[in-house]
């Protein structure tokens, strides 16, 4: 792992799993989606059972991709190395969107499951929100500073701080009374779905990873690209 710290190691070791991972993502995207639409009814939800499918992977890769960007960011900030915040940074916007679909995709499901778009009082749903919030907070400080030495380390801090939310956001649904059904996948005793939407659950929470880490390589590997072309330029411009 700290062998590919260093950018050109990074490049080199990436260039031929980015397209790899890009791949398997859109081939487990595509049986994942077929999965889903020929799974059955629910007895009780009917076909709106099918928006687990979309927003229980999205869930996960939100809480996936904001423990990559804290991770990130604790190497960043401890050892200062600039592939770390990179890594941090690229990992923000997927994240980001990974929660908005999440929190969208929850709304709809909500709507018919529980009679409201939205419950103010619900743990989960303001936890999840609260992390949406984090992403924000974090693309938003990096974007106000303009010194990007700084603004890294600020948005480190930040990053970090994030990291307190995850078990809130995981283990909310156990701590208080909340609409959200206990833990499903994750449990003593194993799975407690049928095995019918057990399927194309698992196999969307892959192809979410997969595109996940497609998404973040690439972003990752222009980030790096970015920074040399930045460097040549302020390089250049003190020559001249």
């Amino acid at each position: 792992m700290f062998g590919l710290a260093n950018p050109d190691r990074f490049l080199r070791f990436t260039r031929p799993l980015t397209p790899v991972a890009w791949g398997v993502a859109v081939v487990l995207l595509a049986i994942g989606v077929w999965l889903s639409f020929t799974a059955p009814e629910d007895y009780q939800q009917g076909d709106t059972v099918r928006i687990m499918f979309v927003h229980v992977p999205a869930a996960s890769l939100g809480l996936m991709a904001y423990g990559a960007l804290g991770v990130s960011s604790f190497f960043a900030l401890v050892f200062r190395h600039p592939l770390a915040d990179a890594a941090a940074r690229a990992a923000a916007l997927p994240g980001a969107a990974f929660t908005a679909l999440a929190l969208i995709t929850g709304s709809l499901w909500g709507k018919p499951m529980w009679g409201a778009w939205w419950a103010w009082g619900d743990a989960r749903l303001m936890s999840v929100l609260i992390l949406f919030l984090f992403y924000i907070g974090y693309m938003a400080l990096r974007a106000s500073i303009d010194d990007e030495t700084k603004a890294a380390r600020a948005a480190a801090v930040l990053g970090l701080v994030g990291l307190i939310n995850l078990p809130i956001v995981k283990f909310s649904v156990d701590w208080w009374n909340t609409l959200h059904q206990p833990a499903s996948l994750l449990r003593m005793g194993g799975p407690s779905m049928s095995e019918v939407f057990l399927a194309p659950l698992l196999t969307m929470m892959a192809a979410y990873a997969a595109l996940f880490l497609a998404v973040w390589l690439t972003s990752i590997r222009t980030e790096i690209v970015r920074r040399r072309v930045l460097t040549l330029r302020a390089r250049k411009a003190l020559e001249a």
